[in-house]
């Protein structure tokens, strides 16, 4: 095994080391210093910003989707962070495990060594992958952070077909204006996860309901009260159960 110190940088987060006897030491603590500033408790500005920011803040940190722009951003991988600080641009590629707070999503996102996926659609029975051929049951969360408008907002995620919902939950991430409160359903039952819910910033609620079998995909609706929604974003959760039949073998 090699020792670590004639190695350029460590191997998980590429903080570079300092070598024996090495001239103006400051350079590469300071360079570690930057990186680490970066890393430690993630918190990136976006992951769906593709064109490189005119005026990044000193010390942003974003994830590059696919097709990015600019001069230091187009080329790079998909997923790759890139950090601005005094006038540039670094690349720094996550290690898999890497956590990190999506500013513009409010939602934790983790790197599986390909992509950075919603932690929460990590939480799931993963029997599946270790024997591929048995029933499973999957323990699942889908999330959405829905901008509101207009007399009620249907969410873009669905309730799937055949699945048991246990709950819904929401909160509100940006404060709700033109209504006095909502609601928290599906077509047909406006308040069946929660009614009269607050519109303040970080108000929450847990709709909790016997479990509910759905045959169809099924939006969750906010339904605005007191008035139509005029702005404000509401984070939903579906909290639900799915089943996948036994596989051939």
């Amino acid at each position: 095994m090699s020792d670590p110190i004639f190695d350029d940088v460590t191997p998980r987060l590429g903080l570079p080391y300092v070598v024996a006897a090495q001239a103006q030491k400051h350079i590469p603590i300071n360079e570690s210093l930057a990186r680490l500033d970066g890393l430690v408790q993630l918190a990136v500005e976006s992951r769906g910003v593709a064109a490189q920011p005119a005026t990044p803040v000193a010390g942003g940190v974003w994830i590059l989707p696919a097709s990015a722009t600019g001069a230091a951003w187009a080329g790079q991988s998909v997923g790759t962070l890139m950090r601005f600080e005094s006038g540039a641009w670094e690349p720094l590629a996550p290690a898999e495990g890497v956590l990190a707070w999506v500013k513009d999503e409010n939602q934790m996102v983790v790197f599986d060594g390909a992509a950075w996926t919603p932690l929460s659609a990590t939480f799931r029975n993963l029997t599946a992958a270790a024997s591929p051929n048995l029933a499973t049951t999957r323990l699942e969360i889908l999330e959405q952070e829905v901008t509101l408008s207009g007399v009620s907002t249907a969410t873009s995620i669905a309730i799937p077909s055949r699945a048991i919902v246990l709950a819904v939950s929401t909160r509100t991430t940006v404060a709700v204006t033109g209504a006095a409160s909502y609601n928290c359903g599906v077509s047909g039952e406006t308040s069946k996860f929660g009614g009269s819910l607050g519109v303040a910033r970080n108000s929450s609620n847990v709709g909790v309901v016997g479990p509910t079998a759905y045959y169809a995909d099924t939006p969750v609706v906010l339904t605005a009260v007191g008035g139509n929604f005029v702005s404000g974003k509401v984070r939903v959760a579906i909290h639900l159960m799915r089943f996948d039949a036994p596989q051939s073998v």
